[in-house]
């Protein structure tokens, strides 16, 4: 129901039909920026999703693009409505990753790889808390520690009983092999790892060396697909200071036949639950060494 879908996915959502309305009126964005006496810019960002739209302007926009169907209208209303209201991650300030939070929160299946750690929905407390402050030097002990509850409460989704994410992750043995932390708290990730990896909608697979080169060499990705939309899903890259968000079809293909290779080198999920254990036992060993 429209109530229960989050303010970001359906701004995005409203996005596209204000944009598929435009181009159905043959106009050019820079002609409807003149129209309502604003930027070009700010039609772009009201387009892709990346900022909130007032219902006054949505039904201003519809004069422009000559809708006359007043149930379409209030219904473009309504979205700019929703759109506009807070999720429970706005509570901890801005987040640079805030478009990506809402759309996983709302997303029903999720293929995701990183070559280099754990994902974040996969992720102990004291795996999470050293990766965090370990690989962003700048931030602050009080910004670390809002992250590290953002980054928490955000794997309740897989945990989800009404509507858990299904979730298909595939782990580079680099990030098995990288001591985040201390042995310990790797020992502590990898048996999690493996505890998940036993969850009807997890499916895990391992990527060892011997794969020798692949597709994820250039770097991690994921595909977000989501129930009530009619496009292909959102392709996520995560960068160090801005992150990007893929939606062309073609884009979506062609991150998908990627994962598709990439699944079909790694190991099968029963081989990478073998594999996890071998690797666990190799960290206790570090751990009671004297």
């Amino acid at each position: 129901m429209a109530a229960k879908t989050n303010p970001t996915v359906r701004r995005r959502h409203l996005g596209a039909e204000l944009r598929r309305l435009r181009v159905a009126s043959g106009l050019k964005s820079k002609e409807v920026a003149e129209r309502l006496l604003v930027s070009q810019p700010k039609i772009s960002h009201l387009e892709n999703g990346n900022r909130a739209i007032s219902p006054r302007d949505v039904r201003d926009l519809c004069a422009i693009y000559g809708v006359t169907d007043q149930a379409v209208i209030d219904s473009l209303m309504e979205m700019a409505r929703e759109s506009s209201r807070r999720s429970w991650w706005h509570s901890y300030g801005d987040l640079s990753n805030s478009v990506y939070i809402g759309l996983e929160a709302d997303a029903v299946s999720l293929h995701t790889y990183d070559p280099m750690v754990i994902p974040g929905l996969l992720q102990t407390p004291a795996y999470a808390q050293a990766v965090i402050g370990e690989t962003i030097p700048l931030l602050t002990a009080e910004q670390t520690a809002t992250r590290l509850k953002v980054r928490l409460r955000r794997q309740h989704r897989i945990y989800d009983p009404a509507c858990p994410l299904r979730l298909w992750v595939v782990l580079d043995e680099s990030a098995l092999h990288r001591v985040v932390g201390s042995p310990d708290i790797m020992r502590e990730q990898l048996e999690h790892l493996n505890a998940l990896s036993a969850e009807p909608h997890i499916t895990m697979q391992v990527l060892p060396y011997t794969a020798g080169a692949h597709p994820g060499l250039t770097g991690q990705f994921s595909i977000l697909r989501f129930a009530d939309s009619h496009e292909s899903g959102v392709v996520y890259l995560e960068r160090f200071t801005s992150d990007l968000c893929l939606e062309k079809p073609s884009d979506v293909q062609h991150y998908s036949a990627m994962y598709d290779h990439l699944q079909a080198q790694a190991l099968t999920p029963d081989s990478s639950r073998d594999f996890l254990t071998d690797t666990t036992k190799s960290y206790i060993d570090a751990v009671i060494e004297p």
